[in-house]
């Protein structure tokens, strides 16, 4: 399936990408995570993994409808953009209506990722280099402080990953690497498609 093909197979509207005259400072443009891309990611890793989901700069909230219709996984989307999230509200009713039944499943809060707080249910973390180093480093210290007050194993999931991010990674957190995924047919052409997934 093309990625049109797929968002109307879950009914909603999550293609296109923001120009980048419009975005944020220090949040980088949206651009939704390919359909295929993801069906590469979870041939390879365990779902079982994801026992709630926080996707950091969401957009219109494709990651997050994908899980629930492949696996039943809930997620909580994280967007700073008032107009994704009203898009990704919008969404999630036509996805209601597709499913045929009201979903707490999933949700969007509307904030800057560096306020969101962190909670004890929140086992694995999407990023699809939504926002400058700076804040990247504040939500990971975020992560570290609710993993110390409720101890538990935690993932983060990395897809393009930038350098900046997997630096700070390996040279000032307790994070290893545990797996690189490849896209298949992409990365043979460009060396960032790929995802990269850290563990604690």
């Amino acid at each position: 399936m093309n990625e049109q093909e797929y968002d109307h197979l879950l009914g909603v509207e999550t293609t296109g990408i923001q120009d980048w005259s419009l975005h944020l400072a220090q949040y980088h443009p949206y651009e939704a995570t390919p359909y295929q891309a993801l069906d590469t990611l979870f041939r390879e890793y365990e779902s079982s993994r994801m026992i709630h989901l926080v996707d950091y700069g969401c957009g219109k909230g494709r990651l997050l409808f994908y899980l629930h219709h492949r696996f039943g996984l809930s997620g909580t989307g994280i967007e700073v953009s008032k107009k994704r999230c009203d898009e990704a509200e919008a969404n999630l009713g036509r996805y209601r209506e597709r499913t045929e039944g009201a979903l707490d499943h999933i949700q969007f809060t509307c904030c800057p990722a560096e306020t969101y707080q962190v909670h004890s249910r929140d086992h694995c973390f999407y990023f699809f280099n939504p926002f400058a180093v700076h804040i990247f480093k504040k939500v990971v210290g975020q992560i570290l402080t609710s993993v110390k007050q409720h101890p538990r194993s935690v993932d983060l999931i990395l897809y393009y990953p930038s350098l900046d991010y997997l630096e700070f990674l390996e040279t000032h957190t307790s994070f290893e690497m545990l797996k690189e995924i490849q896209v298949v047919d992409w990365y043979e052409q460009n060396k960032n498609e790929r995802f990269l997934i850290y563990r604690i």
